[in-house]
């Protein structure tokens, strides 16, 4: 009895705190989303921007889908997610905070005030077409892995109390990386539909951070995860398919 109601007890608060866990997340997607609007709009420098909205608008809509599979689905990974855990390898740090936050708000940035003093040359409707499909293509890749893979944490670590183990199903078959994949086209792509050329001068120039993050990575997975290494053998390419 006294094992049972123990068991039970840390039941309770292991959900407690995914439940804790998913809150925080949800709260920072929601002031991300507030921040992005903020950005978007200042630099902008006007609120009569039908690009701007369409793309917060869609954005918000993904978000919000991708919250409520990933709630259902896996929601002790948005426990994960929620904050940089301990076990966070040290360089990641920084890396992380400049792939997931520096980059995509100077992006955003850029690309309002390309458009507010008019320093690049139009882009075409054809072109903010074809750049719309490439967002949701990117945006679709990464919400695919993180919907196959419960340990698609935010940051580089081995999550040993999770019983962390290789996801080589979904995108996983194609490359080692595909969220990083889906980071790069959606950032490279968000600017020109935008209407920005300036503004994918950041996204090339994060390329970079998202190459080394993904390197390093891997090293680590080799080197820590147990199954990782034969998994390798068997998808090739980190992160660009038919490339490296």
């Amino acid at each position: 009895m006294t094992v049972t109601s123990g068991q039970s007890r840390r039941r309770e608060a292991d959900n407690a705190a995914t439940q804790a866990g998913v809150w925080l997340w949800t709260l920072k997607t929601i002031i991300t989303f507030l921040l992005m609007t903020l950005v978007l709009f200042v630099s902008r420098g006007r609120w009569d921007w039908v690009e701007g909205w369409i793309f917060l608008g869609l954005f918000g809509f993904l978000q919000t889908v991708l919250s409520r599979l990933l709630a259902r689905r896996s929601p002790d990974l948005l426990a994960e997610r929620s904050h940089i855990q301990a076990e966070t390898k040290s360089w990641d740090k920084p890396l992380v905070v400049l792939q997931a936050i520096v980059f995509p708000l100077i992006c955003l940035i850029v690309s309002g005030l390309d458009l507010r003093f008019g320093w690049g040359a139009p882009v075409s409707v054809a072109i903010q077409l074809a750049a719309l499909g490439i967002m949701l293509l990117g945006y679709g890749l990464t919400a695919w892995a993180m919907l196959v893979n419960r340990f698609f944490s935010a940051t580089v670590r081995i999550q040993s109390e999770r019983d962390h183990s290789v996801v080589s199903s979904g995108p996983y078959r194609f490359v080692r990386h595909p969220g990083y994949l889906g980071a790069i086209l959606f950032q490279l792509a968000t600017p020109l539909f935008l209407g920005s050329w300036w503004g994918v001068v950041p996204a090339v120039l994060s390329l970079p951070v998202h190459v080394i993050r993904a390197a390093l990575e891997d090293r680590t997975l080799r080197g820590e995860l147990p199954g990782y290494r034969e998994y390798v053998e068997t998808v090739r390419f980190r992160l660009f398919p038919g490339v490296w």
